[in-house]
C-alpha cells in the first residue's frame, strides 16, 4: 500500500540518498560516485532542505520511506531545468526494490498537487534522452521545451495533474 507524506527538514539525510539516485545515466553506466554530491551545481537541489518554497513528498510503501519527489525555485539561472525564477525544479527517485512497479507516477501526480497546493503554476524537470521515466513524465503532464545536451527539458503547462484519480497531497508542514 502507498500513501504521502510531506517531505521534512528532518528528511536531509535521504534527500541526499535520493538525489544520488536521482542522477541517472544510461546502462550500462555504474551510479554516478557519491562525491557528485559535493559538486555546488548538483548541491542546489537538496542542500538546506525545508526553505519557504520547497514542496516534496516522500511516498511510503508498505511502511517504507521508499522515495520522493521534490521541487525548488532556484533563481538567477542555475539548474540545468531552469525555466524562470517562478517555475521550480523537480527532482524524483524511488529506490531500486521499488522501481518498474507503478509507484512513480502516483508519486510525481501527489508532488504536482503539492506544488499547486504552494500557489506554483508550472513545474520543470530534464530527463535524460535516454531515460524511459521520460513516457511517465508526459502521462503526467509534462511537455518539451527543448533540449540541453543530453536532456530533454521537460515543464508542465501548469502544476495541475492531468489525472483525475491522483492522490491528494501531503499536509503542508510548518
Amino acid at each position: 500500500m502507498i500513501h504521502f507524506r510531506p517531505l521534512l527538514p528532518s528528511d536531509q539525510a535521504l534527500l541526499w540518498h535520493w538525489l544520488h539516485v536521482a542522477l541517472w545515466d544510461p546502462p550500462p553506466a555504474p551510479p554516478r560516485p557519491l562525491a557528485v554530491l559535493e559538486n555546488p551545481s548538483v548541491r542546489i537541489y537538496a542542500e538546506g532542505w525545508g526553505k519557504p518554497s520547497d514542496v516534496g513528498v516522500v511516498a511510503v510503501i508498505d511502511g517504507m520511506d521508499a522515495g520522493a519527489c521534490w521541487m525548488r525555485l532556484v533563481p538567477g539561472g542555475q539548474g540545468l531545468a531552469y525555466v524562470d525564477n517562478e517555475t521550480p525544479q523537480l527532482g524524483i527517485a524511488l529506490d531500486a526494490p521499488f522501481q518498474h512497479k507503478g509507484f512513480g507516477k502516483p508519486l510525481m501526480l501527489a508532488a504536482l498537487q503539492a506544488a499547486r497546493v504552494q500557489g506554483y503554476k508550472r513545474v520543470s524537470l530534464t530527463v535524460h534522452s535516454e531515460n524511459p521515466a521520460a513516457s511517465m513524465y508526459k502521462a503526467c503532464g509534462f511537455v518539451r521545451l527543448g533540449l540541453r545536451g543530453t536532456y530533454h527539458l521537460m515543464a508542465t503547462a501548469s502544476a495541475e495533474p492531468t489525472d483525475p484519480a491522483s492522490p491528494s497531497p501531503p499536509a503542508r508542514y510548518p
